[in-house]
Formats: C-alpha cells, sequence, structure tokens
C-alpha cells in the first residue's frame, strides 16, 4: 500500500453528502457575508439589494444549481467504493469551476471591474442558489435512503 493510500482521508459514501453540504454551506455563506456586509454598510437601498439578490439567485437555482446538485447527490451515491476520499464530493471538472468562480469573483473585486453596488449584490444572488443547493445535500444526508 502506497503512503498517499495509507494516510488518504476516507468517508463513507452516505458522509459524502454531508462534506459536500459543508462545501457548498461554506461557499454560499462566504458570498452572502461579503455581500450583505457591503450592502449594510454602504447600501441606500439594503432590502431592494437583498429582494434584487434573491431574484438573481432563484432562476439561478433553477436553471443551473439544481440540476449540478442533483447529479452530485447522484454521482456521489453511485460511487463504486464505500469509502472514497473525503475530497471527491466534487469531480475535477467541479473543482476547476469553483477555481475559475473564486479567481473571478476575487479579480471583479480587486480590479473595480463592476460597480461594487451590483457586485456585492450579485454575491447575495449567487450565494442563494449555493446554499439552497446546500441543503439538498443535508436532506440526501439526513433522509439515509439506500445508497444506489
Amino acid at each position: 500500500m502506497s503512503l498517499a493510500q495509507k494516510y488518504k482521508p476516507t468517508v463513507s459514501r452516505h458522509n459524502l453528502l454531508f462534506i459536500a453540504g459543508l462545501a457548498w454551506t461554506t461557499a454560499g455563506g462566504m458570498l452572502m457575508w461579503r455581500g450583505l456586509d457591503y450592502e449594510m454598510k454602504h447600501s441606500h437601498h439594503l432590502w431592494l439589494n437583498i429582494l434584487i439578490g434573491v431574484a438573481i439567485g432563484v432562476p439561478f437555482y433553477f436553471v443551473l444549481f439544481s440540476k449540478i446538485s442533483y447529479k452530485h447527490i447522484r454521482r456521489i451515491k453511485g460511487l463504486s467504493i464505500p469509502y472514497p476520499c473525503a475530497f471527491s464530493f466534487f469531480n475535477l471538472r467541479s473543482y476547476f469551476m469553483m477555481m475559475m468562480m473564486i479567481t473571478s469573483g476575487i479579480l471583479l473585486r480587486k480590479f473595480d471591474v463592476i460597480d461594487r453596488d451590483y457586485l456585492f449584490t450579485f454575491y447575495i444572488g449567487m450565494a442563494f442558489p449555493l446554499l439552497v443547493s446546500a441543503f439538498r445535500f443535508y436532506y440526501a444526508w439526513a433522509t439515509k435512503k439506500e445508497m444506489e
């Protein structure tokens, strides 16, 4: 057995659903925190910007994030090994997409490409589908349905 195999952090497929929920909650929570923090300090229309953010997030959830989260839940449940790596809640493509989105957010903020009022409202908008998707993972974990 290789050293990497020996020390690879593994969890059950079932608990990998919970870890995925934590990852999505962390991403959504960070965006929501940054968005709300900015809006509370700088916005004259706090509730309007929150509503606009949610209005942005709802279609993103139904068009994109619901499908992505469902696909990941099915993939995790269908893993052939009972104790996969604790980081396998995403596939390689999803890790790449996540890194691109994080990098884009940082660069947009750092170089003021988009007016901050719009950017942080968009942060709230992206936080919403991430957090709703996280609860789908928690639900899949909590219901303890038979692993496929």
